[in-house]
């Protein structure tokens, strides 16, 4: 049967937790596939342009834990993902701009999730968006040594989604470090151009199967961030972790300070930063922009200092989960609103679907991105995320949080 869109899932109870933006409709139980490139035709869309001091480079790194057997499909007899490293980068035209998607992601994404975002596939030329940031482009040799940011996607969705958020991080002075949970996100493209689809759910998606579908990836996505930072901690002392050995940025492993790590995450993302900040101590921060919490860390909360954004649906009160953690966290904490966002206004459709919906109908925009002004809800998210790790990893003390409505009328603390 085909695989529900997350807007399915959604009314089926895991609102709060699934990005609505991923559908993954897959057909059949083959998951390994060369996709064609996407058709550059379409509407042209663009990301805004990071707001910090700093150029940013990218480099991707194929990882392979062969500790152990895949989570999600156990006849694979290794965990393998990808991941994406952004940082502050020299000046210089010579390296190319890096794409939003892949090629073979892109087309993968046009035919199988543009449509669950009532999208027709072709209607957008999803492989002709543009990153700022160039590939392979040296590390910033005057940035010095750099905090270290994770970053976790919806469930489900592609890791490219928290661009907008991650390339600001990055023109501030952070290295961040994105991962796709493989098997879990609606496509991942490995070298060569092999894609690798969502595994198929269960047939029967009752509330209780998709909460422990959903405490599942977790626990996936939790051993992949805590292998992924084994990777980075290996690239600082000099090793390289790519399992094709693809040549490292000058200047990555000497500008990575592993003393200073924060955690970010959308939707479940951001249940899995908070249990990431709850097992690792060198996690000196985390944000949840507005995920469920899953798992262990719903009873444990956390001591790190920890950073909560919610859109229009919950409330610290009204969100069973939310109230458990935040009761029992303990360190510094900070709960913001969004008014009038949705979901998906924490994610890159809070840019992109502005730009669609004045030529074409897209009956789930207002539903996925809420009415918030899409300029002002991303400034305020950037200004909240960075000032969270401005704060905790670099010591930079900050006003927002003390009166965040004064500077940014769209944000308010959420009680």
């Amino acid at each position: 049967m085909p695989r529900p869109s997350r807007r399915t899932l959604m009314k089926l109870g895991a609102a709060a937790v699934l990005a609505p933006m991923s559908t993954a409709c897959s057909t059949t139980g083959s998951r390994t596939r060369t996709a064609p490139s996407a058709s550059p035709t379409g509407r042209a869309v663009s990301l805004p342009a990071p707001t910090g001091p700093w150029p940013i480079g990218t480099v991707d790194l194929h990882l392979i834990d062969r500790t152990r057997h895949d989570p999600l499909v156990p006849s694979q007899p290794f965990r393998e993902l990808m991941a994406s490293v952004w940082y502050p980068a020299d000046r210089g035209g010579r390296f190319p701009i890096a794409p939003w998607l892949t090629p073979a992601a892109a087309a993968d994404w046009d035919k199988h999730s543009a449509p669950g975002l009532t999208i027709k596939s072709g209607a957008v030329d999803w492989q002709g968006i543009q990153t700022h940031a160039r590939t392979g482009a040296p590390v910033a040799r005057s940035a010095g040594e750099l905090p270290v940011v994770l970053f976790s996607s919806g469930d489900g969705g592609d890791r490219a989604l928290g661009t907008t958020l991650v390339e600001e991080l990055a023109a501030r002075g952070y290295v961040v470090v994105t991962v796709d949970p493989t098997y879990e996100v609606d496509q991942v493209e490995f070298p060569g151009g092999r894609v690798e689809r969502a595994a198929p759910p269960p047939e029967k998606l009752t509330p209780e199967v998709i909460a422990a579908l959903l405490e599942k990836h977790s626990r996936a996505r939790v051993a992949d961030m805590k292998f992924v930072l084994r990777q980075i901690d290996a690239m600082a002392h000099g090793r390289n972790p790519d399992a094709g050995k693809k040549p490292l940025p000058a200047g990555l492993p000497a500008a990575l300070d592993l003393s200073r790590i924060g955690a970010l995450g959308q939707s479940l993302g951001g249940s899995v930063a908070a249990q990431l900040a709850h097992d690792e101590p060198r996690v000196r921060a985390a944000a949840n922009l507005d995920g469920e919490f899953v798992g262990p860390v719903v009873r444990t909360g956390v001591a790190t200092p920890f950073l909560l954004m919610a859109s229009d649906v919950n409330t610290l009160e009204g969100n069973a989960s939310w109230k458990a953690f935040w009761a029992a966290s303990t360190g510094w904490k900070q709960a913001l609103h969004l008014r009038k966002a949705k979901h998906g206004s924490y994610t890159d459709l809070q840019s992109i679907f502005p730009q669609l919906t004045p030529h074409m109908k897209i009956p789930a925009a207002a539903e996925l991105i809420g009415t918030v002004n899409p300029r002002r809800s991303l400034a305020a998210q950037r200004a909240a995320v960075t000032a969270l790790f401005d704060l905790h990893l670099k010591d930079r003390p900050t006003a927002l949080f003390h009166n965040p409505s004064g500077q940014y009328r769209e944000l308010e603390v959420l009680s």
